[in-house]
């Protein structure tokens, strides 16, 4: 990945959401310019949300989500039913496309919607073949949406639908720096990054890229080093730096090495201040104080790689815990999408950084713990905890 690209995680994401055949992928396709989903006239052909990186004017880096008809039939349709919900978890901006007089299941969605704070643009699209205006009146009267009057196929109204996009951004859409509130511009920032089995030869993963970039737009000098070489770049400086960002499996030992003029944290509790909720994770940590050998622990993490010798969550931080509270420790470990509906059973959940979501739908985990009263925490913070220096890092 190059340092300019921007990674879905991090682009806004928008979904457009409706019945079977009500022309959604018609619709993407416009926006789009691109032929970005199938098409056709026959009921259900969408099954598995497609995603479509582009820009938009006003907008910037986002990516549009086509989904299945949220009235689909049967038990595989059940199946896409369950993913467009995933999508919906992600969404930023919500187009929900209206195509007949019955809103009973758009009613359902929209306040699904609603729920999340999500912002929704209401859209009447083949408006041959249906009484525009009754339609227009219903929506209107039934969700206090007005409606734009669509063409996916003669692609009109496609200009009205991208300018209300950009109206409906979400105030609080986050892009803030992630490191900007710790430095300032000409800061000396040491990161120190392990190259283990994790790190594909010739790249680094995600979270050092994203935090290398940030910090270059804030005008800050960077210094990179393996653990193994952090002696002798921190010796290379006239004066200690303004700020060490660590990998948090190597925490303790860059810790117990940090000058007392330079602040420390690592690249996982940067990014659970920045795509999560960090004073909820920071909770979560201090329930460790509470855990028993008997107690069960999830353990979640975005990426889907194979279980690696060094994985930091599969492998470090299972080791780490049943080292605490001992082998009898209960704990289940999911990664990508996969994560349990019920969370009644866990007395605590571990999150890796999240840096492959985007942060509507890291936050809808966290709120779905808050909401089963299960603590919540991140691989960083959890790691700092472990080692006694919670209190002493930089948030």
């Amino acid at each position: 990945m190059s340092l300019n690209s921007t990674p879905n995680s991090n682009r806004l994401h928008i979904g457009i959401y409706g019945k079977r055949n009500s022309g959604k992928s018609t619709l993407i396709n416009s926006i789009t310019n691109q032929e970005s989903a199938l098409v056709s006239d026959i009921a259900g052909t969408t099954t598995d949300p497609v995603y479509k990186a582009m820009e938009v004017k006003g907008i910037g880096a986002c990516v549009f989500i086509d989904t299945a008809g949220f009235d689909d039939v049967g038990d595989l349709g059940q199946l896409r039913i369950e993913k467009t919900e995933l999508a919906l978890k992600k969404t930023d901006i919500a187009i929900m496309v209206f195509t007949d007089l019955d809103l009973s299941i758009e009613k359902a969605w929209i306040e699904k919607l609603k729920k999340q704070s999500t912002p929704i643009v209401a859209i009447i699209n083949k408006a041959d073949t249906v009484d525009v205006s009754t339609l227009s009146k219903k929506i209107i009267a039934e969700f206090k949406l007005t409606p734009l009057i669509v063409s996916g196929t003669k692609k009109v109204g496609i200009d009205e639908i991208l300018s209300e996009l950009v109206r409906h951004v979400p105030a609080d859409y986050d892009t803030a720096s992630i490191t900007g509130h710790l430095v300032q511009d000409g800061d000396v920032v040491m990161l120190v990054m392990p190259q283990d089995s994790a790190a594909p030869k010739g790249r680094l993963i995600l979270p050092q890229v994203q935090t290398t970039r940030d910090l270059l737009d804030n005008n800050c000098v960077i210094v990179s080093c393996t653990p193994d070489t952090f002696d002798v770049a921190l010796s290379s400086l006239k004066e200690p730096p303004n700020l060490i960002i660590t990998d948090s499996q190597v925490f303790d030992i860059i810790h117990k090495k940090t000058p007392k003029e330079s602040k420390l944290t690592s690249f996982s509790v940067l990014l659970a201040g920045s795509k999560g909720d960090l004073d909820e994770f920071i909770k979560g940590a201090n329930r460790l104080d509470n855990l028993t050998a008997t107690s069960h622990i999830l353990i979640a993490e975005a990426c889907t790689h194979a279980p690696l010798s060094e994985d930091i969550g599969r492998v470090k931080i299972p080791m780490m815990l049943k080292k605490k509270y001992g082998e009898t420790l209960g704990i289940t470990i999911m990664s990508g999408i996969d994560f349990p509906k019920d969370l009644s059973k866990y007395d605590l959940i571990i999150h890796c950084g999240g840096c492959m979501f985007n942060k509507k739908y890291l936050i809808s985990r966290i709120e779905s713990a808050k909401s089963a009263n299960v603590p919540i925490t991140n691989y960083g913070v959890l790691i700092a905890k472990l080692n006694g220096i919670l209190d002493k890092i930089t948030y």
